[in-house]
């Protein structure tokens, strides 16, 4: 699909705000270097560490390690425009994946949302969006590692039902996780 395509069946939505759009779409190539600047200033902010080699090394191509894995890479764009410039700015992230050796499991991903975008119902809107995606994909359950200090976003999972797990089956956690959480689709 190419950018433009995805643009033309991207979900659009509008903000509790009259002066901003929103929409929602598959990641597409292209797309890899500003969702890396994205994550990456995310984790910083919190003082947690990019790890572009491993637990990171997925933001390097998107269609490669999740569509053509059987997952789903979604993007939150902002339109934005002004002395003649019109366009859209990637704002959020959420990914799926299906767990290793648990084709029924989907791991919820990279859900990061831009500091300046908080507050509005976005990160709602990012989980809404993976929780609606999994059945598609095939996933019959979600869970996610996460750290603590991102408390916004435990927050967000437990008021969706994620419980606390002990581990992901068959899986390493990354580094800077602490927590791992999970629920039924």
């Amino acid at each position: 699909m190419s950018h433009s395509d995805a643009v033309i069946s991207a979900a659009t939505f509008t903000s509790q705000t009259a002066d901003a759009s929103f929409r929602l779409r598959s990641a597409v190539c292209g797309d890899e270097a500003a969702v890396q600047a994205l994550v990456f200033g995310v984790l910083r902010s919190y003082g947690l560490s990019p790890d572009p080699e491993l637990t990171d090394a997925d933001l390097a191509d998107l269609e490669a390690a999740y569509a053509l894995q059987g997952g789903r890479f979604t993007v939150l764009e902002a339109a934005f425009g002004g002395a003649g410039q019109n366009g859209w700015q990637i704002i959020g992230t959420v990914g799926l994946l299906p767990l290793p050796g648990h084709p029924a499991v989907g791991e919820l991903r990279k859900m990061y949302l831009h500091p300046d975008w908080r507050g509005r119902g976005l990160g709602k809107r990012l989980l809404e969006r993976a929780l609606a995606d999994a059945p598609e994909l095939g996933f019959q359950e979600i869970v996610l590692e996460t750290a603590s200090v991102l408390a916004e976003a435990v927050a967000l999972y437990r008021r969706y039902g994620f419980e606390p797990l002990d581990v992901l089956p068959g899986h390493a956690p990354a580094a800077r996780c602490d927590m791992v959480l999970g629920r039924k689709v």
